[in-house]
């Protein structure tokens, strides 16, 4: 068994389809470790406001077919893959760690490089695995996230029932 982190994110129906992220995580793969759920501008483009959260559970799957179970949720609940990379998005399941795997094949890069670059990844990264280390940087996310500079993005947690 392989233990993964996943980033869920949604500014499309953010609510309805967080929870609709959610329960099909559940689904695929079982028990879940939530964090928070946080607040943050749309990155890399003028949009709405997105919800976001860092979601861990295990898998017994290999990490390229656990990466499809992704995607298929994302299509399931109206991902739109034709527009701009940087675009407003029903659901964003992105793939952040798989145990301590490096890799980077097949279009699909671990740990995932958002994990040092935006605060609505590591904040809630940082919330559920305090102690895990970035398998490539060494430093645990809690150390990273204390070191991280917190003015570059507008980001709050906000309260959400799941």
């Amino acid at each position: 068994m392989a233990i993964i982190y996943i980033s869920l994110g949604s500014n499309i129906n953010r609510e309805e389809n967080t929870r609709a992220g959610i329960h099909a995580l559940k689904s695929a793969f079982g028990e879940l470790v939530l964090s928070s759920v946080y607040e943050s501008e749309a990155v890399g483009f003028s949009g709405d406001a997105f919800y976001n959260m860092v979601i861990s559970c295990q898998v017994s799957m290999p990490v390229h077919e656990t990466n499809q179970v992704l995607r298929d949720i994302e299509d399931a609940n109206g991902r739109d893959r034709s527009g701009p990379k940087f675009s407003s998005r029903t659901l964003d399941l992105d793939l952040l760690l798989y145990d301590d795997l490096q890799l980077d094949e097949d279009g699909l890069k671990l740990p995932r490089g958002e994990i040092l670059k935006n605060a609505f990844v590591l904040w809630p990264l940082a919330e559920i695995a305090p102690d895990l280390k970035h398998p490539e940087v060494g430093s645990n996310y809690a150390e990273l996230w204390s070191a991280f500079d917190k003015s570059k993005e507008k980001l709050r947690p906000i309260e959400f029932i799941f």
